[in-house]
């Protein structure tokens, strides 16, 4: 795998890159709770795939929207590799792109009724539609070079709904359009995935976050979640009401902040799980093990990883 140091970012990613592969060898740094969320609060969720924003986030989006605040979700890609549902479709392992186009235009539309469950209005929904399984090859090999979904067979943005169709699949084109959406969204809070995510658009997300926020000046801003934290998290699976998320074996020497969801945000968590049909018919028991009475936020993506 290849980075092109010629670009400012990319030797930012190269570096990010690193300090996840050499793991945690600094001591964890005093736990940072999130910044007060009120009216002035404009919160950003970046998600890799429909549903993300869902199990790290549910209950500081809505407590954002209750007090006032504005929260936005960007969706880096709309779902469309998920391999699963594909085979329940296709009862194939041979996908057709227009199956897999079809699926995401379905989990763009569970996304939007989840997010709207949790208050988000339509204007912050904000899809980009890059390609799943694809994202960490776009920061990578692909800065210049357009990827071509195996999926899909699409080499652009194939969405109309996405915030920019057409749009093709490299790095920078990627790169650019998240810098779009920082300048209409203005956050003050930006919840991101963690580079320690095991899989690779999460990985991906979260070194496009701190490198584009970085440029921006906003990185002091981001927290980081985990969603695939290490085989057989969450533990226990399964709905479990009122019981706190235990850290991920992933985030380990992370100083991690618990945000306390009230009863009332569970139960708005749980019905917005449950919008995603097409993931709960393959994966509900991992679904269900984020509803839980927190959720967990690290203030570094990396304990040699400050803020600048």
């Amino acid at each position: 795998m290849r980075l092109m140091s010629a670009s400012p970012t990319a030797a930012l990613l190269a570096a990010a890159a690193l300090a996840v592969r050499a793991g945690a060898a600094a001591p964890a740094e005093a736990v940072q709770s999130l910044p007060r969320l009120d009216a002035q609060t404009s919160l950003l969720v970046v998600a890799p795939h429909p549903d993300d924003e869902t199990l790290c986030c549910a209950g500081v989006i809505q407590r954002v929207v209750r007090a006032g605040g504005r929260a936005s979700i960007v969706w880096i890609t709309s779902g469309d590799a998920s391999e699963l549902d594909l085979l329940l479709i296709e009862k194939s392992p041979f996908v057709k792109p227009a199956t897999a186009r079809d699926l995401a235009a379905t989990r763009m539309r569970e996304a939007r009724a989840a997010t709207a469950r949790l208050g988000v209005p339509a204007a912050g929904q904000l899809f980009l539609g890059y390609p799943d399984r694809g994202v960490l090859s776009l920061l990578t090999d692909h800065r210049a070079r357009p990827y071509t979904s195996g999926f899909t067979g699409a080499a652009a943005v194939p969405y109309p709904a996405a915030l920019f169709p057409g749009h093709p699949y490299t790095g920078e084109s990627l790169e650019r359009d998240f810098a779009a959406v920082l300048a209409r969204t203005h956050p003050t809070l930006i919840l991101a995935p963690s580079p320690r995510d095991s899989h690779p658009d999460h990985r991906a997300a979260g070194l496009l976050t701190v490198a584009v926020s970085t440029r921006y000046g906003v990185l002091s801003g981001v927290r980081y979640w985990i969603v695939h934290g290490g085989e057989g998290w969450p533990t226990p699976r399964g709905l479990l009401p009122g019981v706190p998320l235990t850290a991920a074996p992933r985030s380990h020497a992370l100083a991690l902040a618990a945000f306390a969801l009230e009863p009332a945000e569970e139960d708005r968590k749980l019905q917005a799980v449950r919008a995603y049909d097409t993931q709960m018919r393959t994966l509900a028991p991992f679904l269900l093990a984020f509803v839980r009475s927190t959720e967990l936020f690290a203030s570094l993506p990396e304990p040699q990883l400050a803020p600048q």
